[in-house]
């Protein structure tokens, strides 16, 4: 029932009382401003006050308290003179010394006022969030059809969800498609680094439930809740109060989990921020799914499908750009063509799958013996090349000697329970040592070796 406050002496009337009761109202009656102060909250209708009571030394504190409650101010005299104050919030009719009915009309009267004013604030608060949310979708449209870089659209999307949710960080976590685990794909919280280290399996932590029941959550105290994991605020030196989680969801498909960390206002997260982050987290799923099919794309056109190492296209174009740079800094780049010996009797014995096999560790293990700026290539078969950019042919036989005694040295498939023994033989040509054009450098590598191939196997030639 709608509660009034009915405040002063003089308007303590048993036909009062009994009008408003009739009305529907709960009526509480002081004959002081100060008794009515330690009960006021927002709960109250109504408040229906002598306007003597504005001399007490509470009412500014009152008036304070009570700024969004109607009011009906009631006064022996006809002057209205020091009315001002109580205008300042909410509603307020000025009456003189009312009988029943009039005071029944003015408190229907101003009722229906609050009502309306009340609901024009709804629809106001409503419009501004309308406009806030399509100025979100059309920045965050412009940004999907301008870039690819995921990092770069996670970063504006969530942005501007924590300005619109007022939270104080955000991260957004994706499932490893190999792991199946939880990784941190992007955080805007302190000590990233360290954040990012940690990966979460689906179902452990508050992120890990959303991701695998695929629900949102609202969480107001998470020391409350025996999912919360403590140990990433532990080692970031982090107090996170409030949280809200939401699944990221292509076709039923969680990709990962957007997750809020406190409000900046300190106060929890209730329902209304989760359905406002529900209504834009369609778009975080849509960049995902739009960046991560453009990689995979990327990956099939550039790399070998079987090792996953670059393939000839993506060799090609790196043999021609390395060479311009060769000649624009006046420095070597070395090309080393590589071919397993014997890899024929790997798949007549074994059968091609095992021999697939070993192609992927052979790849491996190339590259843990290369340095960052090399590039390794499948170049059909159980053929290789690497380009060395940066290398004269003397340093490109040492990185040669150290892959073909990497491979000798290695035991393949031991996993597997075959434990097989390789070797290989390594051709070297460079440019501008050796050739002059990409042609050149290709067919001189080649050459070498397949020089060693045709005497000793198991060596490295070099053409100088």
């Amino acid at each position: 029932m709608p509660k009034v406050f009915i405040i002063g002496k003089s308007l303590l009337r048993e036909d009062y009382q009994d009008a408003l009761s009739s009305l529907g109202f709960t009526i509480s009656r002081f004959d002081f401003l100060e008794k009515a102060l330690s009960v006021l909250d927002d709960r109250i209708s109504l408040i229906i006050a002598d306007k003597n009571v504005s001399a007490s030394p509470s009412f500014r504190e009152f008036l304070k308290l009570s700024k969004d409650i109607p009011k009906i101010v009631i006064s022996d005299k006809h002057t209205f003179r020091g009315f001002t104050p109580w205008t300042r919030g909410s509603a307020a009719y000025p009456l003189y010394n009312p009988d029943v009915n009039e005071l029944v009309y003015f408190v229907k009267r101003i009722q229906k006022e609050h009502s309306t004013l009340y609901e024009n604030a709804i629809l106001k608060h409503d419009l501004s969030l309308a406009k806030r949310e399509l100025n979100f979708f059309e920045e965050v449209s412009k940004t999907l059809t301008s870039s690819l870089e995921l990092s770069a659209i996670l970063t504006k999307i969530m942005d501007k969800v924590k300005e619109m949710t007022k939270a104080e960080a955000w991260s957004v976590l994706l499932v490893d498609q190999e792991t199946g685990e939880l990784v941190f794909e992007k955080t805007n919280a302190r000590k990233k680094k360290e954040i990012q280290k940690f990966r979460m399996k689906v179902g452990e932590g508050i992120a890990g439930w959303v991701a695998s029941e695929g629900l949102p959550i609202v969480v107001p105290d998470v020391s409350k809740d025996e999912r919360f994991l403590g140990k990433i605020d532990k080692a970031i030196h982090f107090k996170t109060k409030s949280l809200m989680c939401v699944p990221i969801k292509i076709k039923e498909q969680v990709l990962g989990v957007l997750e809020l960390v406190n409000k900046k206002t300190r106060e929890p997260f209730v329902k209304e921020d989760l359905d406002l982050l529900m209504r834009l987290v369609d778009l975080t799923a849509i960049a995902i799914e739009r960046t991560s099919l453009y990689q995979k794309m990327t990956e099939l056109a550039i790399t070998d499908d079987l090792t996953k190492l670059f393939n000839t296209r993506y060799l090609n174009r790196t043999i021609e750009i390395e060479i311009q740079r060769s000649t624009r800094y006046n420095t070597s780049v070395s090309l080393i063509f590589m071919d397993i010996d014997y890899f024929k009797r790997i798949n007549d014995r074994f059968g091609h799958l095992i021999g697939s096999k070993v192609l992927v560790e052979v790849g491996q293990l190339l590259i843990k013996s290369l340095r960052s700026i090399d590039i390794v290539a499948r170049y059909g078969g159980d053929e290789f090349v690497v380009v060395l950019p940066q290398t004269p042919p003397d340093s490109a036989i040492q990185i040669a000697e150290r892959m073909r005694r990497s491979i000798e040295q290695n035991t393949f498939l031991k996993k597997e329970g075959y434990s097989l023994k390789l070797t290989a033989s390594f051709g070297i040509a460079s440019y501008p040592e050796s050739a002059k054009s990409k042609e050149d450098l290709i067919r001189l590598a080649d050459d070498a070796m397949y020089r060693v191939k045709h005497q000793t196997r198991n060596a490295v030639y070099a053409i100088v």
